[in-house]
């Protein structure tokens, strides 16, 4: 299970630059990677824990602005493809999961 927050924050103030430096720090620091500059992303191996993130970027929330959470499989995510430029690019690998019983 895979993780997007997109967002689009305010920056026209020195308060809204602030706020949207927290809130990508936060997102980093609960272990979200930058996919594009307002795109964050974080596997996830159940839809439990992926609620347990959704939960915490709840609480981080700025006070102006969009943000967005999708969740998609791994089979979905892995028909991604990206481009930079003209040439197509693969995607990083799947996290290997580890289940204990």
């Amino acid at each position: 299970m895979w993780l997007f927050v997109l967002f689009d924050l305010p920056t026209e103030t020195k308060k809204d630059r602030h706020n949207y430096t927290v809130f990508r720090k936060k997102l980093r620091k609960d272990g979200f990677t930058m996919m594009q500059f307002s795109v964050y992303i974080r596997h996830c191996p159940s839809k439990e824990t992926a609620n347990v993130h959704v939960n915490r970027v709840k609480l981080m929330l700025p006070p102006k602005g969009q943000v967005s959470i999708t969740m998609i499989t791994d089979k979905q995510y892995s028909k991604i493809i990206n481009f930079w430029g003209k040439g197509e690019s693969p995607l990083p690998p799947t996290p290997q999961q580890l289940e204990i019983f």
